[in-house]
């Protein structure tokens, strides 16, 4: 048989059909290792980006937008780049390789399970009355200045958060990886890190961070809806109405600024029965949220309700992006076999 039979020949396990076989198992085994052992805990490569950022940003800063595109694009087209160049490599040591570093470039950029764990970390320390202790952690979820708020309102936050974050820290990973495989996975990952960094409309970030922030909306289009569609689908997991999820997506989302979180935080309301919203105070400023869903405000148990919710999102996530890892395997390889065909 010759080699262009070869590669035509759809019994052979490499090509577009192995391939995406090969890159679902990686993603599956990454999201195994997050639910097993979570973050890494020392020498995280998410933090050596953010390191390097930095650094990058101290030298490059200038207050405009330009200089953020030219930051953006450096430091995402080399973590992307980067991610090629090993996937390369790694395809060509064999099979087994090309799945080992799947696997473990997905560990590397999930953050699902440390999620839902803080999640319910936050619940405990507000169950028990240690305010303290939860205004302490809130910065591990976002970026709101946790001294201004009270019992009531770490709940919410720490709620919105989740439900946002579900979607950064899980779903757009997994679909990135599927679509793309490592490049994509660690391409993402920088994205979004670099929007955490200096996507804020704060005074020094409102031009440099644009980029950033735009292209982070890009970004997690797709997976903000696949997380929303998700969440509709998990709301039973916490006793909520799969109606009420969608409902609240249809009619609160658009009126969030953001094109992405509006969807999984509205569709999370409605799944607990909760309203989210409101004046969100952040370092930078307050800003007045619209109302998501139509229950009451969220209460304690709610949050522990909500990390139950992402993590039943994550796993629908994770089952969702190796199907489309496999489709795009299969095309690819359609797509090849025509070509070689025609010639």
């Amino acid at each position: 048989m010759t080699a262009a039979r070869r590669d035509l020949d759809p019994r052979r396990p490499s090509g577009g059909r192995g391939r995406g076989l090969g890159r679902a198992a990686g993603l599956l085994l990454g999201f195994a290792a997050d639910r097993l052992w979570a973050d890494p805990r020392r020498g995280h490569p998410v933090a050596g980006f953010g390191r390097i950022a930095m650094a990058a940003e101290a030298r490059g800063y200038r207050d405009h937008r330009l200089a953020g595109v030219v930051h953006v694009a450096v430091l995402v087209g080399g973590t992307a780049g980067a991610g090629a160049v090993a996937a390369r490599l790694l395809r060509r040591r064999g099979r087994v390789w090309e799945i080992l570093g799947t696997a473990a470039a997905t560990w590397t950029v999930l953050g699902g399970t440390t999620l839902a764990a803080t999640g319910r970390q936050m619940a405990e320390h507000l169950s028990g009355g240690d305010l303290a202790s939860a205004r302490a952690l809130l910065p591990s979820l976002c970026g709101r200045d946790p001294n201004l708020l009270d019992a009531d309102g770490l709940a919410r936050a720490a709620v919105e958060s989740v439900a946002e974050n579900t979607a950064d820290a899980a779903v757009a990973p997994l679909l990135w990886g599927a679509v793309a495989g490592v490049p994509g996975l660690l391409g993402y990952r920088a994205v979004n890190t670099l929007d955490a960094m200096i996507g804020y409309r704060s005074p020094r970030h409102l031009r440099f961070g644009w980029a950033a922030a735009r292209l982070d909306d890009v970004a997690n289009l797709l997976p903000a809806r696949l997380c929303g569609a998700l969440t509709v689908a998990s709301a039973p997991v916490v006793g909520g109405d799969p109606a009420e999820a969608w409902s609240a997506w249809c009619r609160d989302a658009a009126g969030h600024p953001s094109p992405n979180a509006g969807v999984v935080e509205a569709s999370a309301a409605g799944a607990l029965g909760v309203a989210l919203g409101g004046l969100t105070e952040y370092a930078h400023g307050a800003e007045l949220r619209p109302t998501l869903g139509a229950g009451p405000r969220p209460a304690i148990a709610d949050l522990a309700r909500a990390a139950r919710l992402s993590t039943a999102v994550q796993y629908g996530a994770a089952a969702v992006s190796a199907a489309v890892a496999v489709a795009v395997g299969q095309f690819g390889l359609r797509r090849r076999q025509r070509g070689r065909v025609g010639v």
